[in-house]
C-alpha cells in the first residue's frame, strides 16, 4: 500500500477532525520519510509527533525534526544585553520544556522517541531567526511525508504540535498531494525544509544540539520501546478503515510486489504528463508491472472511477497479462475468440452500462483483448458508449503505428499509456509519428545496457556463426536483387521507395536468406556440445528451403518448412527432447510447454518462430540458436531479450546468431566492383544486427574479431554500417 491508499482531505480543523487518528497515523503507516517543522520545541510536541511513527519505523523509515526554542522575555533580554552566551540560554530554554510524562501513554511515546534518537532514526535540529544583532523564533509549521513509491504529502498551517493545539485551540492545516497535481506546492515546501535543515536559508540559523538529544535519551529512555502504542491508544479502527479503502479503490499495488525505483520514476513522469505517455523499456525489465502500477496510480487519482482497456497483439500475451492483472486487485474481462470467458461480450456490455449509470461499487472495470478483438465492430461500439474516465493501455505499441490500428486511437481515452521495447517502427517514420502524437512523450527510456548493468537482466555471451549461400541460392539471390533494382520509385519528397511488386520481391529475397541450407548444417555442428543440456531455444524463420520449392514469391501453409527440418534434425536424428512453439499451439498447450521447458526433464529445447518475438516470458532460456535472419531492429532486439531474463541458477545467457553472407570470405577478393556492390546490402544489414549484439556481450572482443574479418573482406568501414531503408522489407 502507499500514501494514495489513504483518504486525505484538503483541509483539517482541530475541533472537527481527530487529526492524529485520521491524518498522521494513517499516512505514516505508509511512509518511509517524515520531515517536520513544529514551531516550538517541547515534550508535549514530541508526544504528538510520535503518533504514527512506530509504523514508519517498521517500514525502515526516518524522521527529521526542526523546532524553535520557546524563549521567555527574560531570555530575549539576556541575549540582547549579552549577559550570557546565546547558545547556553537557548539550551536552558529547551531543557525547560522537557516535562515529566503525565501518563503511561506519554511515557511510552517519549521512551520510543528516545530509542529512535539513540538509534539515529530520529534527528532533531533547532532553528531560530537571526538578523544582525536581533534574534527571533522560527515559527513555521509544515511537514512532508513520503512513501516508498515516490508519493508525497505536504501540509502546513497554524496547527502546533502540542496537546493543547490538537484538542483545545481551533487551528487548521492545509494538505497537498503529488498525485493530485499539486507537485509545485510540495516541491516548494520540501526545498524550503531542506534549505533550513542544511543551514542554507538566509536569516535562519540551525543548531545541532547533541546535548539536547542526549538529555532526551537520559530522561526518557527507560524501557523496551512499545511499537504497538498507536494500536493500544487508538484501537484497530485505522487499520480497518484502510482495509475498507482498499476494497473499493479499484486497482492497487499488492503488498508483496515492490516496484523498482526506475518503475516508480516512470509512473511519476506519466502522472506529470497528465497520465499520457510511453514506457520505452527493454524486454524483460518489467513493462507489465510498471503499466499495472500506473493503472493503480490513476485509479487512486480518480477514486476508482475508471474504465481500463488493455490491448495486446496475441492471445498468449493476453493470458500472460491476466496472470499479473489479478495480483493488482483487478478482475478483468478477457476478450478474444478463444477466451475462457465465453460470455465476455455480455460482461463488457454490462460493465460499460454500469459505469455509465454510476452503479455503486461498479465504477471500475478492466477489459483486456487482442489487437484483432479491439478492432472489431462490437468492441469499438462499446468503447464509444463509455462516458466516464477511460484509460487505453497498449502493449507492444509499435503495432498501433500500422494504418488500420492507428485509426482506432480514439479521443475517447483521455488517459493513455503505450508500452514497447521498440516503439520506433522500422522504415515507417509516419507510423512512429502517429504513436508519438497520440500517446505523448516517453516517460522512461530504460535501455538494455542499463538493465544489464543494474542486474535487472542477465549478462550474455555472443557467438556470430557465419553461414553462406550455396551456388543455387546465390544464383537465385542475384536474380532477385536484379529484379529488385527495377522496382524503385521516386516519391514526392525525393525519397526512393519500392513499388508493390518490389515489396513482394524483397520479401522473397528475405525468405531466401532466412532459409539457406547451410544454417541446418551449422546448427548441427554448434548444437553438439549441448546435446544433453536443457533450456535451449532454436529460433527459426517462417520460410522454406530452396531445395524443396523454387517459388519464393508465394506464401502458403508450408511456411514452417524450416522449423520442421530443424525439429527432425534435433528430435529424430540427434534424439533430443524437443517441441515446436508456434501459432498452432493453443493457450493451454503453451502453458504445458512452458512448464515442461522450465522443468527441463521432459523437454530440452523449444523450436519457435515469430510468435516468440513479442512479450512471451520464458526466463529459463539459457542458450539460443537464432537462425531467423532479420534486419528489423524491433524483431532482433526482442529475440535477444528472450535469453536475458533473470532465472535461478542462470549466471549468463548464450546466443548463437547465424550471420548469412553471400559467399565464403576467401572468395570475396575475386569479386568485381559491381558484384561487390550488389552483395554489400545484405552484408551490411547482417553486420548491423551483429554489431549491436556484440557491443555489450561478455565476450565482445571475441565476437568482434569475427565481424572484423567480414568487414575486412568487404572493405567496410565502421561508419558505413548503418540501417538502410532500400530493399529492406523482409
Amino acid at each position: 500500500m502507499s500514501l494514495q491508499d489513504v483518504v486525505i482531505k484538503s483541509e483539517y480543523r482541530s475541533l472537527l477532525d481527530n487529526v492524529a487518528k485520521n491524518f498522521y497515523i494513517p499516512l505514516l503507516q505508509q511512509a518511509v520519510l517524515y520531515k517536520r517543522a513544529v514551531g516550538f520545541f517541547s515534550s508535549s510536541a514530541l508526544v504528538e509527533i510520535s503518533k504514527g511513527i512506530a509504523a514508519l519505523v517498521k517500514n525502515g523509515g526516518k524522521i527529521l525534526l526542526v523546532a524553535s526554542p520557546y524563549l521567555s522575555e527574560k531570555d530575549v533580554e539576556a541575549i540582547r544585553k549579552g549577559y550570557e552566551l546565546k547558545d547556553n540560554i537557548i539550551k536552558k530554554a529547551l531543557l525547560r520544556e522537557l516535562k515529566v510524562a503525565k501518563n503511561n501513554y506519554e511515557q511510552d511515546r517519549l521512551n520510543l522517541l528516545a530509542y529512535l534518537i539513540s538509534d539515529g532514526v530520529l534527528d532533531i535540529k533547532i532553528a531560530f531567526t537571526e538578523n544582525e544583532d536581533q534574534m527571533g523564533m522560527y515559527h513555521e509549521k509544515m511537514g512532508i511525508i513520503s512513501d516508498d513509491f515516490g508519493n508525497k504529502v505536504a501540509f502546513s498551517g497554524s496547527m502546533n504540535e502540542s496537546a493543547t493545539a490538537m484538542t483545545l485551540n481551533y487551528e487548521t492545516i492545509d494538505v497537498f498531494c503529488t498525485w493530485k497535481g499539486e507537485q509545485d506546492r510540495i516541491v516548494a515546501k520540501e526545498n524550503a525544509f531542506v534549505s533550513i535543515w542544511n543551514d542554507c536559508e538566509p536569516n535562519i540559523r540551525i543548531i545541532d544540539f547533541p546535548d539536547l538529544k542526549q538529555e532526551i535519551i537520559d530522561r526518557y529512555k527507560k524501557l523496551t520501546p512499545n511499537f504497538d502504542i498507536d494500536k493500544q491508544e487508538f484501537g484497530e479502527s485505522v487499520t480497518k478503515k484502510l482495509a475498507v479503502i482498499k476494497k473499493h479503490c479499484g486497482s492497487v499495488i499488492p503488498k508483496n510486489i515492490k516496484l523498482y525505483d526506475y518503475q516508480i520514476e516512470a509512473i511519476n513522469e506519466w502522472e506529470k504528463h497528465d497520465y499520457k505517455g510511453i514506457f520505452d523499456m527493454a524486454t524483460g525489465t518489467g513493462k507489465t508491472f510498471t503499466g499495472l502500477g500506473a493503472i493503480a496510480r490513476l485509479s487512486k487519482k480518480v477514486f476508482g472511477k475508471l474504465a481500463v482497456i488493455i490491448v495486446c497483439p496475441y492471445q498468449h500475451l493476453v493470458e500472460q497479462w491476466v496472470e499479473d492483472i489479478i495480483k493488482f486487485n483487478i478482475n478483468p474481462i478477457i476478450g478474444y475468440s478463444a477466451s475462457s470467458q465465453k460470455d465476455w461480450k455480455r460482461r463488457l456490455e454490462d460493465a460499460v452500462r454500469d459505469q455509465k449509470l454510476k452503479v455503486r461499487n461498479r465504477d471500475f472495470f478492466c477489459f483486456i483483448c487482442t489487437n484483432a478483438t479491439f478492432s472489431s465492430d462490437f468492441v469499438q461500439t462499446q468503447i464509444h458508449k463509455i462516458r466516464g474516465n477511460a484509460l487505453l493501455v497498449v502493449d507492444e505499441a509499435h503495432n498501433f503505428g500500422a494504418e488500420y490500428l492507428s485509426k482506432l486511437l480514439s479521443e475517447k481515452f483521455i488517459y493513455r499509456l503505450a508500452l514497447s521495447a521498440t516503439l520506433e517502427r522500422h522504415n515507417d517514420e509516419e507510423g512512429t509519428a502517429k504513436l508519438l502524437s497520440y500517446f505523448g512523450e516517453k516517460c522512461i527510456e530504460y535501455s538494455l545496457d542499463r538493465a544489464i548493468e543494474e542486474k535487472k537482466l542477465t549478462k550474455y555471451k555472443y557467438y556470430p556463426v557465419i553461414v553462406t549461400l550455396n551456388d543455387d541460392e546465390l544464383s537465385r539471390y542475384s536474380e532477385l536483387t536484379y529484379e529488385l533494382g527495377k522496382c524503385l520509385i521516386k516519391g514526392k519528397n525525393g525519397k526512393v521507395r519500392l513499388s508493390e511488386r518490389g515489396k513482394i520481391i524483397a520479401l522473397a529475397r528475405a525468405r531466401l536468406v532466412a532459409g539457406v541450407e547451410d544454417k541446418i548444417t551449422k546448427l548441427k555442428e554448434y548444437i553438439m556440445p549441448y546435446l544433453h543440456d536443457k533450456h535451449i531455444l532454436v529460433y527459426c524463420g517462417a520460410t522454406k528451403l530452396l531445395s524443396e520449392n523454387q517459388d519464393f514469391t508465394s506464401v502458403d501453409d508450408d511456411d514452417l518448412r524450416q522449423i520442421d527440418v530443424v525439429t527432425d534434425l534435433l528430435g529424430n536424428k540427434l534424439n533430443m527432447k524437443v517441441s515446436q512453439f508456434t501459432s498452432k499451439e493453443n493457450v493451454e498447450e503453451r502453458k504445458i510447454l512452458k512448464r515442461e521447458f522450465a522443468d527441463g526433464d521432459t523437454l530440452q529445447a523449444l523450436i519457435a518462430i515469430k510468435c516468440l518475438d513479442e512479450g512471451v516470458n520464458i526466463p529459463k532460456i539459457k542458450v539460443a540458436f537464432i537462425l531467423a535472419s532479420t534486419t528489423n531492429p524491433k524483431e532482433y532486439i526482442q529475440r535477444r531479450g528472450r535469453v536475458l531474463r533473470l532465472a535461478e541458477g542462470k549466471e549468463y545467457g548464450e546466443i548463437y546468431d547465424f550471420i548469412t553472407l553471400p559467399r565464403l570470405l576467401d572468395d570475396v577478393p575475386a569479386l568485381t566492383v559491381d558484384q561487390m556492390k550488389k552483395e554489400l546490402s545484405l552484408v551490411k544489414k547482417e553486420l548491423c544486427r551483429a554489431e549491436e549484439f556484440a557491443r555489450i556481450a561478455m565476450n565482445m572482443v571475441e565476437a568482434e574479431s569475427v565481424l572484423d574479418g567480414i568487414k575486412a573482406a568487404y572493405s567496410i568501414n565502421d561508419n558505413l554500417i548503418t540501417f538502410e531503408e532500400d530493399f529492406d522489407y523482409g
